[in-house]
């Protein structure tokens, strides 16, 4: 059998900036002792997730991906890292209802989006949002990273170059607002804390569950 490994160049620039963001809200030293769990909603070819998931070892992830022709090149990021914390990834599409996911839990301490929302439909994020209400815990994190607008603005040039090729593309894609995102996160109980600037024009924005469950119960 051959190599079924995909390999995204952007994956590989990003993924030690990213893995920074992600030592940053879960340090090693604060979080050695925990048990901690996070769904990778859209893992794309399977680097990031193994990546992670070395230098995270108090944290299991269970990857997933629309993209069915992506989940073999996933397992096999997973089988050859021999690391025991990366679950077998899921074919996820976002928009459908969560017992539709086949996920082994409902409860996720951190959420984690990479690169999908301005190559997707608007529904998939309002989707995100909606889901990651439901299956954060108290306290819970998601984090998404991309390119966004904010204020109604698109920079530098360069994004504003690679919004319109996006939308040339699919008329449903582009660049999402971080003010119209905070709308969406708040209807769902999760506010941004935080906006972290990234190499190549890019953001990553941490958004945290503000509600218990009780509260998320009655929404």
């Amino acid at each position: 059998m051959g190599n079924k490994k995909l390999f995204a160049p952007s994956a590989d620039r990003n993924k030690d900036p990213i893995l920074e963001i992600l030592q940053k809200y879960y340090p090693y030293e604060k979080n050695k002792d925990n048990r901690l769990v996070c769904l990778e909603i859209s893992s794309g070819t399977g680097q990031h997730v193994v990546h992670f998931a070395k230098s995270l070892p108090f944290m299991t992830f269970q990857p997933s991906e629309f993209t069915i022709s992506n989940l073999p090149s996933i397992r096999e990021y997973v089988v050859q890292s021999g690391l025991t914390n990366v679950l077998s990834p899921l074919a996820i599409d976002v928009t459908d209802p969560i017992d539709r996911w086949n996920l082994a839990r409902e409860n996720f301490d951190l959420i984690l989006n990479i690169n999908m929302m301005h190559i997707s439909p608007w529904e998939c994020t309002l989707s995100l949002f909606e889901k990651a209400g439901k299956l954060l815990s108290s306290n819970g994190l998601l984090i998404t990273y991309g390119p966004y607008a904010h204020h109604g603005l698109i920079s530098p040039e360069s994004n504003i170059i690679f919004d319109q090729s996006l939308k040339a593309r699919d008329v449903q894609w582009g660049l999402r607002d971080i003010d119209e995102l905070q709308s969406v996160a708040n209807r769902n109980g999760l506010e941004l804390m935080g906006i972290e600037n990234m190499p190549s024009n890019n953001k990553t924005l941490v958004w945290k569950n503000i509600l218990n469950q009780s509260e998320r119960d009655v929404m």
